[in-house]
């Protein structure tokens, strides 16, 4: 009789994610049920204070005008990757393509950021540029503000939401497209209403794989954004750090947690009961001339 091997050959992951994944987030859990210190850290006593200050109005507006940021950056990723995943996909150089959308990972994470600050910065590469051209005396402020960040976001996160576009667009039938224009779509309807929902996996990995990391930035925004453009990262390491209020700091990490893993599960369990639109032709060769129907995702 077989044994039965599985188990010990998952072994060590389990062991690598009890270890640093969900111990961590235990220690997480329990502070943000704990009292903070006099001078820091925690005390061992049980408390709701840290859950309470959540509902901070400040807080909460703070907590708003980083949602519309990181709604903003992703939206921008995508537009931005949609278009470049499907040139990518049609291109005959697809290698090459791949090539020059991974090369950015081969740099530094701060490389790239003390990067786009020798660029945008007072004394940058396009304030040189503008005040030799004498558009700009004195030079524009390029940096530290919201605008920076979500560029800086954009341009960081893009390969993330490119590679999973690209592998779904990939995969696509392109004939259905031309079956689409011939039954009276036009170039955009075909897009909108066979391309889209076939790729609807692609983007829902790409929306993941940038809204999340983006929600919970901290580098970028600290970098180039400077105190007004804080984002969730910043402001949880500062309870850490400055006010060493490790509660509250935990209080928030787990909401967000629950908050975006919930989002989540919800965004992908949606997506898995869509179906495929069906086209159909509708009134070809009747009065009135073609159509063309695609029905809507379930």
């Amino acid at each position: 009789m077989k044994r039965n091997l599985g188990p010990l050959y998952a072994a060590p992951q389990t062991a690598w994610l009890l270890l640093f994944f969900a111990a961590p987030l235990g220690i997480i859990v329990i502070y943000s049920f704990m009292r903070k210190g006099l001078y820091g850290g925690v005390e061992k006593a049980f408390s709701l204070a840290a859950y309470r200050d959540l509902a901070n109005g400040d807080l909460v507006n703070v907590a708003l005008r980083i949602l519309l940021v990181a709604l903003a950056a992703t939206v921008l990723t995508l537009v931005i990757a949609l278009p470049c995943g499907y040139s990518i996909a049609r291109s005959r150089s697809q290698p090459m393509r791949l090539f020059l959308i991974i090369v950015p990972f081969w740099t530094n994470f701060l490389v790239r950021i003390y990067a786009w600050i020798s660029i945008l910065g007072n004394e940058g590469f396009l304030n040189d540029f503008l005040r030799a051209v004498g558009l700009s005396r004195n030079g524009v402020q390029f940096l530290y503000n919201e605008g920076a960040v979500i560029l800086v976001l954009v341009y960081m996160y893009l390969p993330y939401a490119i590679l999973p576009l690209f592998t779904s667009i990939d995969k696509f039938d392109f004939t259905l497209l031309e079956a689409a224009r011939d039954l009276g779509a036009s170039r955009l309807e075909s897009y909108r209403l066979v391309l889209l929902p076939s790729i609807r996996g692609g983007l829902v990995t790409a929306i993941l794989f940038t809204f999340i990391p983006i929600f919970g930035a901290y580098a970028i925004p600290l970098l180039v954004g400077g105190k007004d453009a804080y984002m969730l990262g910043n402001i949880i390491a500062d309870q850490v750090t400055k006010t060493r209020n490790w509660p509250l700091a935990s209080a928030i990490s787990m909401t967000v947690t629950l908050l975006t893993g919930l989002a989540a599960i919800l965004f992908l369990f949606r997506s898995r009961k869509a179906t495929l639109p069906i086209v159909e032709e509708s009134g070809i060769g009747t009065e009135g001339g073609g159509g063309f129907t695609a029905g809507s995702a379930a």
